[in-house]
């Protein structure tokens, strides 16, 4: 993917130069925090939300990756990288909904100027892959927010818990420390295949708001 990393590394060139915001904490900070911070349990398989089937039917790229069971190993290069996409991102795309943009209640895919959550989420896992952190690592998760409502964002699966990479905020937080309920998320053997983080989970339509 030598697109992605030469594309990559200009813009988060680019970020680090412009975006005048100081990192989230370092490394070592979370792994104090993080004792125990990956979402468990993980349930009985689940149907994938509607937009990613689509998604994978259009032959992406992000649907033809082999699952390996692995963890990020969290190093200050790496999490600075992780910090300049994620603000990157969070800061160049507009957020509006799968309607205005696509015209559609729910569409999965990589935004070039506009899109909402789940649009964040896929870009972000691009930028990283092209900088050289293993997809597996990084898994599309859907989940309810504060208000019940459908929401996407990227977890990043790491030795030190897992973390959420959200457009709504800044801070990468880890996912206990977001108010969120967690639904459901792709599956590390099978990224085409998704677990569910409840023991119940229904479809959840996240493409009806703009973030």
């Amino acid at each position: 993917m030598v697109w992605g990393k030469t594309i990559t590394a200009a813009l988060i060139l680019t970020a680090a130069m412009t975006a005048g915001q100081a990192l989230a904490a370092a490394p070592d900070q979370v792994q104090q925090q993080n004792q125990s911070a990956s979402i468990e349990p993980e349930f009985a398989p689940t149907l994938p939300p509607i937009g990613y089937v689509a998604f994978c039917a259009r032959g992406e790229e992000e649907c033809r990756l082999q699952g390996k069971v692995e963890k990020l190993k969290l190093t200050g290069e790496t999490w600075d990288q992780i910090n300049q996409v994620n603000n990157y991102v969070n800061s160049s795309i507009r957020p509006a909904t799968d309607m205005e943009v696509y015209g559609v209640p729910e569409m999965w895919a990589y935004p070039v100027d506009a899109g909402d959550c789940e649009d964040f989420a896929l870009l972000k896992k691009r930028y990283l892959a092209g900088l050289g952190i293993s997809p597996d690592e990084m898994l599309m998760t859907v989940l309810l927010d504060e208000k019940g409502e459908g929401h996407a964002v990227l977890t990043l699966t790491t030795d030190q818990g897992d973390l959420i990479l959200d457009n709504r905020r800044a801070e990468i937080l880890r996912w206990d420390q977001t108010g969120y309920k967690f639904m459901k998320r792709q599956s590390q053997q099978d990224p085409k295949k998704w677990v569910s983080l409840q023991k119940n989970t229904t479809q959840v339509l996240v493409g009806s708001k703009a973030n």
